[in-house]
């Protein structure tokens, strides 16, 4: 069987991505590949700074790379609605969306400038938000994808609707399971919103396997005291990750394959789905319950104020000729 990578990626050109969390890790690899094949990449982040310095170092390997830098925190549902109108006046349809962006292991609980679970309100509720504030560049190329970055921690998480938010107990890594079955829910059941709204648009879901990025240190470095799970996690990293460049492999075969269906889930084929070459992979069946996904989206969408009805008003077919 031959293995895919970025190396085999189609050409871009002449279209336009959207990779949130941009500017290191798993989100840059996917943007230097998606410019070294020709597209056009909008590399969402907080930092502009750190923005420019991945996109100076893009430029450095790709010198014709096409790079716009949007400002985006996930966590602030304000920043989330200015950059996705940003987008949408910039006119011209928005080919791939890569909700790669997010926040791991935080060690107490914190929240977003709207209150929510940090790790719940920006890896899932974020994305969410901005996925439906994008749906009109979206939908100016009827075949645009929609790429949900989730994880292999889906299989070890119950959502307790009852405890979305942590206020009823918090714990950093079960808060972190919760959002990236989240993640898979929300993946899944735009997918079905497409298809019953008689789109051609497709949602899918990816995963890196274990990578070594920034994301291990990053969440516990935001407050509170790392605990013993959290630290033997981060010291292993580097040893037991694989690097980003495969970690993103996943991500970039979801956006690009011509083979990609939509509401198929991509991760690498190494034993346990820890590393290697992107192939399609399954979902555990919580993450397949359409019941609990849909009840989901319902308090999302409440949560956020994004409401997809509008925004998904299915395609009318023309009435036949009349003879």
């Amino acid at each position: 069987m031959v293995k895919w990578i970025a190396a085999d990626m189609q050409p871009q050109t002449g279209k336009t991505v959207l990779v949130t969390g941009a500017n290191s890790g798993i989100g840059f690899q996917t943007a230097l590949e998606l410019a070294r094949a020709g597209a056009t990449v909008l590399l969402a982040s907080r930092n502009r700074q750190k923005a420019e310095d991945a996109m100076l170092a893009i430029t450095k390997e790709v010198p014709k790379a096409a790079l716009e830098f949007v400002e985006l925190d996930l966590a602030d549902l304000a920043s989330i609605r200015s950059c996705a109108e940003r987008v949408v006046t910039r006119g011209g349809a928005l080919d791939i969306l890569i909700n790669n962006a997010g926040v791991m292991a935080v060690p107490e609980r914190m929240t977003t400038v709207d209150g929510f679970e940090l790790q719940f309100g920006t890896n899932h509720l974020g994305h969410f938000a901005l996925t439906g504030l994008l749906m009109p560049a979206l939908r100016r190329n009827p075949t645009a994808r929609v790429v949900t970055v989730a994880s292999i921690a889906h299989k070890r998480a119950v959502i307790d609707f009852q405890n979305l938010q942590g206020q009823r107990g918090y714990k950093a890594w079960d808060a972190y399971n919760q959002s990236k079955l989240a993640n898979l829910w929300f993946a899944f059941e735009l997918e079905r919103k497409f298809l019953r709204a008689r789109l051609k648009l497709k949602s899918i879901a990816a995963h890196p396997g274990v990578s070594a990025t920034n994301i291990v240190n990053g969440g516990p470095k935001l407050g509170g005291t790392i605990n013993f799970r959290t630290l033997l996690i981060s010291l292993a990293m580097p040893f037991l990750g694989q690097p980003d460049s495969m970690g993103a492999l996943p991500s970039l075969y979801a956006a690009t394959a011509p083979d990609v269906m939509g509401g198929s889930y991509y991760g690498p084929d190494g034993t346990g789905e820890l590393r290697g070459n992107p192939v399609k992979v399954w979902a555990n069946t919580l993450a397949m319950d359409e019941v609990k996904a849909a009840q989901l989206w319902s308090v999302s969408e409440e949560l956020t104020g994004v409401a997809y009805g509008p925004l998904l008003e299915p395609v009318q077919l023309s009435a036949p000729p009349i003879l």
